[in-house]
């Protein structure tokens, strides 16, 4: 089992944002949000580079296609993001709180998320290498196809997952408490978990390999 790499962020002097909205292929270079509200907006294909997001709001907003790089994104909240086809690289998310955001065919690299809530995560066909989910909460997330290496998650509560037709290599769900899966326990070569977890697992694993369990 190879442990995850953290990211690498180091932010220079911040400019603060002067309260523009975002736009399609924005280019938003060193520069705070602090309390901004982005309901709404485009910003399709923008790029966030040495950037700080902090209490921000995100309800449907448009960032598909965005880069988030070298960034930080503190109590960020947001209903019905879409976050479809983003990437992130070196970037840290700490006390967020999302629901129904769309991250299908994303690639997260060098993502530590610490703390907060993701609600109904869809990160269908998306890569995940070098993630770590730290003390957070994610309901239902929907992991189906996607890639996941050197994932780790830290005193998480996983429940509802969905790991159909997922690959998963080194990743570590030792540190998830619950851990309930609803699809895809047959995909989990490659991952590392806990004897108590395994017992809770059994019902499941026996269903997904068509074992019947009689007395």
């Amino acid at each position: 089992m190879r442990a995850a790499r953290g990211p690498e962020v180091r932010l220079p002097r911040l400019r603060a944002h002067d309260g523009r909205p975002l736009a399609p292929d924005g280019d938003f270079d060193s520069l705070e949000f602090d309390g901004a509200d982005f309901t709404g907006q485009d910003g399709a294909g923008a790029r966030f580079l040495d950037c700080a997001l902090r209490t921000c709001v995100l309800d449907d907003v448009s960032l598909r296609g965005a880069r988030v790089l070298d960034s930080v994104l503190t109590d960020v909240r947001g209903v019905g993001c879409d976050l479809a086809e983003t990437t992130w690289r070196d970037a840290e998310l700490a006390g967020v709180r999302l629901g129904g955001v769309q991250l299908y065919g994303a690639v997260l690299e060098r993502v530590h998320i610490r703390g907060g809530k993701i609600d109904y995560g869809n990160l269908r066909a998306a890569r995940l290498r070098d993630v770590v989910f730290e003390n957070c909460v994610l309901v239902e997330p929907d992991f189906s196809g996607a890639r996941l290496e050197r994932v780790e998650f830290t005193d998480c509560a996983l429940t509802g997952v969905d790991f159909g037709a997922a690959t998963l290599r080194d990743v570590d769900l030792r540190g998830a408490a619950p851990l309930r899966i609803a699809r895809g326990a047959d995909r989990l070569s490659g991952a590392v978990i806990g004897t108590a977890q395994l017992l809770d697992l059994a019902p499941v694993l026996a269903a997904e390999l068509g074992i019947t369990v009689a007395d």
